[in-house]
């Protein structure tokens, strides 16, 4: 059976991918530093959201493979954007934190990131920025509907 919405699916979730892949290129672009892997950036970014989050769960909410995660580390920590630390209940367990270098690269790049979408979205005409503003709710209602339905699968 079809989906009745299937084409709007294909359509919206496309324009999100390319605002987000034009985004991020856009922001490489400007950025004064070298810019991270997509993966890379996306640890750092759920370690700055979670403080002390364990390998295990940041390879289980990026979905890749604790060894894609444990090199992923690695890296960020040899470039001092990433802390490691044990457990204090079992040292087998590595805690992740971002640094204070890695707290002002997120910073950098979030700034830049906000700047240029206010840039572009001021070239747009009013009416869509209009129409922007009033499907903000409606997508984050949306990530939460594909976020349960990828929990409950």
């Amino acid at each position: 059976m079809k989906e009745p919405y299937g084409a709007l699916g294909r359509e919206l979730l496309g324009a999100i991918a390319l605002v987000n892949r034009t985004g991020r290129r856009a922001v490489r672009q400007a950025l004064p530093t070298e810019p991270l892997p997509s993966a890379q950036s996306e640890l750092l970014r759920l370690a700055a959201g979670r403080p002390g989050i364990t390998v295990a769960d940041a390879a289980q909410e990026l979905r890749l493979a604790p060894n894609t995660v444990s090199t992923l580390v690695g890296k960020l920590t040899s470039a001092g954007l990433l802390r490691r630390s044990r457990g204090s209940q079992d040292a087998r367990i590595a805690l992740l934190t971002v640094t204070e270098r890695g707290q002002r690269r997120l910073a950098e790049w979030r700034d830049l990131r906000a700047d240029l979408a206010s840039q572009a979205l001021a070239r747009l005409s009013a009416a869509d920025r209009r129409a922007l503003t009033v499907a903000v709710p409606a997508l984050m209602r949306l990530a939460e509907e594909l976020e349960s339905r990828d929990r409950a699968a």
